[in-house]
């Protein structure tokens, strides 16, 4: 019986130690997987301490933090400091020293989008000075402009998606850039990017405008019964001449009495508007340079007119008038001008009323013109396009 008994405790440990060698082996296996995937860690730990660029530096260390935090939240663990039982069942971990430090670590991200701050864009007519602010300016490396001509709401979805259609300005330093060499009075479509690094990213898209070409009035070509102001935007008539005839010499062989801008122009939008001072008799528009001088503009074809003899409007080319209805007291007039397009259109500009538009085929450049019977008229010129009256369809 004690033989016997001899016996089974001798199968019975065997038998104890197979499984705990199995259990074990097991152990080791896991154990020697583990190992082989901390291995990897470590090698790219080790390249990541040799790369002198900062920002894949922080890119490297910022996948190892990700794997360390996936070992430490899964059962499958990859450096540990393990402590074994008799029964090998467990393993004990702690991490928690080298991700606190991965932590610490001040990863490089892609800058946040600049915001443009219309606001404090100006213009002028052939400039745009673009400002914007940007919430982590300290990690933007540069800044890039990029620009095109607004030619309606759809227009701009299309042009994000489209890079061909946009100018660029690159490796812009700070947060202001003035674009030279734009066409007067237009809309454009701008946006800028914030690059470091990391990336970039881009603010919405801005919709700013050139103001229109300035001009003066040239007092060499002044009647001589009319007086151009210190500053060339206003002209008065000489009233003690004017109360030997109560005709307006538009009526007489004699001529007229006009001024004419200093410019001539040849392309693009343009708008001014000119104040109407007590003046009751008086003529408004442009001309060829080829136009007579000594008529009334509008009484030739060489020139158009917006004109008011005492009570009655009428706008006027080549002698043919058509009167229009202009509110009683018209004080500013507007007129817009769209050289490629054919076009010359008046407004009463303080209460935004259309007044009237001649389709031009226009043939030479044209140059705004006045003619002056009573009192003075001033010209307001470099002004931007109206918002009302910057849109691709027209009053007709």
């Amino acid at each position: 019986i004690s033989g016997l008994i001899l016996t089974w405790l001798l199968a019975r440990g065997l038998h104890l130690t197979v499984m705990r060698l199995r259990k074990l082996a097991q152990q080791i296996a896991n154990c020697k997987q583990c190992i082989e995937r901390s291995a990897s860690l470590i090698s790219q730990a080790e390249h990541s301490l040799k790369e002198n660029d900062h920002a894949r530096f922080l890119q490297t260390a910022k996948n190892i933090t990700e794997r360390v935090s996936m070992a430490t939240a899964s059962s499958q663990v990859l450096i540990p400091e393990i402590n074994l039982n008799d029964t090998f069942d467990t393993f004990a971990l702690d991490f928690s020293r080298e991700k606190k430090l991965l932590e610490c670590l001040d990863y490089l991200t892609a800058p946040n989008p600049p915001t443009i701050r219309e606001e404090l864009c100006t213009a002028s007519y052939d400039t745009i000075t673009v400002h914007w602010t940007s919430d982590d300016e300290f990690s933007v490396v540069s800044y890039e402009l990029q620009y095109t001509i607004f030619t309606g709401q759809a227009n701009v979805v299309s042009l994000c998606n489209s890079a061909d259609s946009w100018m660029i300005v690159p490796n812009i330093k700070q947060n202001h850039y003035t674009v030279h060499g734009l066409q007067s009075g237009t809309k454009y479509i701008f946006m800028v990017k914030a690059i470091n690094q990391a990336g970039s990213r881009s603010s919405e898209p801005g919709k700013l405008k050139t103001n229109s070409q300035p001009f003066k009035l040239d007092p060499k070509s002044a009647h001589r019964k009319l007086k151009v102001s210190h500053d060339n935007l206003t002209v008065e008539r000489d009233e003690s001449s004017s109360k030997k005839s109560h005709t307006p010499e538009r009526f007489t062989s004699q001529g007229s009495y006009g001024v004419a801008g200093n410019v001539f122009i040849d392309s693009g939008r343009h708008y001014w508007e000119v104040v109407i001072s007590g003046s009751t008799w008086y003529a408004i528009g442009l001309a060829y340079k080829s136009a007579p001088k000594h008529e009334w503009i509008g009484k030739n074809s060489a020139s158009w007119a917006l004109c008011r003899c005492n009570n009655n409007w009428v706008v006027r080319h080549n002698s043919k008038e058509i009167p229009i209805e202009p509110a009683p007291h018209l004080r500013r007039v507007g007129i817009l001008l769209d050289y490629d397009n054919g076009s010359i259109a008046f407004y009463d500009a303080l209460n935004s009323i259309h007044l009237y538009t001649f389709d031009v085929a226009f043939a030479q450049p044209v140059c705004p013109t006045f003619t002056l019977w009573n009192k003075c008229l001033t010209i307001i010129t470099g002004l931007p396009i109206p918002d009302h009256l910057d849109c691709t369809e027209q009053l007709p």
